[in-house]
């Protein structure tokens, strides 16, 4: 009896351990740890800044010492392989980096981009904001008499621009020119600007223009005028 015992307790042992020499075993191993992998790639893509293991763990589902362990085996994968990025320990959690050989790359990718030069919409536009600061959207499109809140857009995400306030009547933002535009400028303050009257027809060019214009107003009204008075009068019908 006592014999039986021992021999039922053990088979049962045995039926409940897992089976070793299943062949698709180390297969679902494999895939639950490229699993796990996947998930904390697709976690760390989207970090803006490191993120723990405890943190990580969690929003897996999965043991810590399992994070942890995938973690270092993605760090040796990406040097082995060669990536232009890395995974990086750092201030007590996980995030990616590029790597250090790149950095002049990234640096003149960066820079160039930075450096595109403005449309001629944007110019027109930041001249204006520059000259009449400061000035809220709606009477920038006023001026230029097209919509400039595209234009707008660009020129506060490159930091030429930035809201000052609001207006106290209408409670319409306003904008005005920021330090980068003088740096970029090459200016210390707006007063450097350079005047827009020499980019202005002179004031006696536009005046003899409009006495032009007025003369021949007048001698076409004048002209209409002995037209009238030339013309024989109309017949005048009998009287009863």
């Amino acid at each position: 009896m006592s014999d039986n015992n021992v021999d039922l307790s053990a088979s049962e042992v045995a039926m409940a351990a897992p089976h070793t020499d299943d062949p698709h075993a180390d297969d679902t191993d494999a895939n639950n740890s490229g699993s796990v992998a996947g998930a904390l790639e697709a976690l760390l893509l989207l970090a803006a800044e490191p993120v723990t293991e405890f943190e990580l763990a969690q929003a897996v589902g999965v043991p810590e010492s399992v994070v942890a362990e995938t973690l270092v085996e993605l760090v040796a994968f990406y040097e082995e392989t060669g990536r232009g990025f890395e995974l990086r320990q750092v201030g007590g959690g996980w995030r990616y980096y590029t790597r250090e050989e790149y950095a002049d790359l990234i640096t003149r990718y960066v820079m160039e981009g930075q450096q595109a030069k403005l449309s001629q919409a944007a110019l027109e536009t930041l001249a204006v904001v520059a000259y009449t600061q400061p000035i809220s959207r709606a009477r920038v499109s006023a001026v230029r008499g097209v919509n400039v809140d595209g234009v707008m857009r660009t020129l506060l995400s490159r930091s030429l621009i930035e809201e000052v306030g609001q207006d106290q009547e209408s409670g319409a933002v306003l904008f005005a020119t920021t330090g980068y535009f003088l740096e970029r400028m090459g200016l210390q303050s707006l007063d450097e600007l350079p005047p827009l009257a020499p980019q202005l027809p002179e004031v006696d060019e536009l005046e003899a223009e409009l006495g032009q214009l007025a003369d021949a107003a007048a001698s076409s009204a004048h002209s209409d005028s002995d037209l009238v008075e030339a013309a024989p009068d109309p017949p005048q019908e009998p009287s009863q």
